[in-house]
């Protein structure tokens, strides 16, 4: 039995769908609530789902867990409730992390490209446990991220009690399905789409670097399946730990993903530079782009799908249709 936390949200239930089609069951730790999260499980439900306050005491009389596989987070970056973050974001990961070392079970889980705050040069996103102790998140979720991070280095230092396999992915910048629950904080992949639909020119802010032109912001967009992927190689793979960047390697513009967006959608390429709301100001990521080579080293050679090959595959399996879940 496999447990997914966060299994009903993006990532998590793209994951939840490969595992399901392995054959594999599976506990779902989330929340539906009202909306349409639960349309991101109605094609791969799970044995069960349990929410988050409940998993201690499921824990505890749980049938043999395989591995966890920990996606749950408050993973807003305009987040605000300093209390809500450390507990859903640190806490619950220090108590499942403890339980999986007391336990004999494998732990893979999300960390963020968001722990590199304001990082420019490719050199500035290197992974590692060794790497990380100098890094400076802009906002409350990539510190909370940073500070798990760096409480699993000083358990290993410490000689403490670890999982037998654990693994954790600075995931960067994910666009695909089963998004759609996620507010403000959805892909822009999906925005740039939804202004197409609208008859709408696709929307960029503006620059707020000096010296960088408007729609030149770069980030390392990465396609869910290939995260998909990456997991599912490692839980493939248990002879391999550490904490490992999640992207492609490569960072693309704002500008080419806006037209990867309109030719996908067979629409001119028509943009629109609007303002920086205030409250992105300072806390902006203007440039990311993963250090793969670790991955790499540590024997994971499939190809990552390019940005415009994601895009489209994204506009025609799933955002032109109907059923746009997984």
């Amino acid at each position: 039995m496999i447990i997914v936390t966060g299994g009903a949200g993006f990532i998590g239930s793209c994951l939840h769908a490969a595992l399901r089609q392995r054959g594999l069951r599976t506990v779902v730790v989330d929340r539906l609530r009202e909306g349409v999260k639960w349309r991101n499980l109605a094609s791969h439900a799970p044995d069960q789902i349990i929410t988050p306050e409940a998993l201690p005491s499921f824990l505890e009389t749980a049938p043999k867990i395989e591995a966890v596989f920990h996606m749950g987070a408050i993973s807003a970056t305009t987040a605000r409730d300093g209390d809500l973050v450390w507990s859903t974001n640190v806490a619950l990961s220090q108590f499942l992390w403890r339980w999986c070392a007391k336990n004999d079970v494998r732990m893979i889980y999300a960390s963020s490209a968001a722990t590199y705050g304001a990082a420019d040069q490719p050199e500035m996103f290197r992974d590692g446990l060794e790497a990380i102790d100098h890094l400076k998140p802009l906002n409350l979720y990539g510190w909370s991220k940073q500070v798990f991070d760096l409480w699993v280095k000083r358990e290993l230092e410490a000689g403490h009690p670890a999982p037998p396999q654990w693994a954790g992915l600075k995931f960067f910048n994910v666009y695909g399905p089963n998004e759609y629950h996620k507010g403000s904080m959805i892909s822009v992949v999906k925005v740039k789409y939804d202004d197409l639909q609208r008859g709408a020119a696709a929307r960029l802010f503006k620059s707020d670097v000096p010296g960088m032109a408007d729609g030149q912001q770069k980030r390392d967009f990465i396609w869910v399946g290939d995260v998909v992927n990456v997991m599912l190689w490692l839980f493939d793979h248990p002879d391999v730990s550490g904490l490992f960047n999640c992207g492609t390697g490569v960072a693309r513009s704002y500008l080419d993903l806006a037209h990867a967006v309109c030719d996908a959608a067979h629409r001119a390429r028509d943009v629109e530079f609007v303002e920086m709301p205030e409250k992105l100001r300072g806390q902006y990521q203007s440039f990311t782009c993963a250090d793969m080579s670790r991955l790499r080293q540590a024997g994971y050679d499939a190809p990552f799908t390019s940005l415009e090959d994601g895009i489209r595959q994204y506009v025609r399996d799933y955002l032109s249709r109907a059923e746009s879940n997984l």
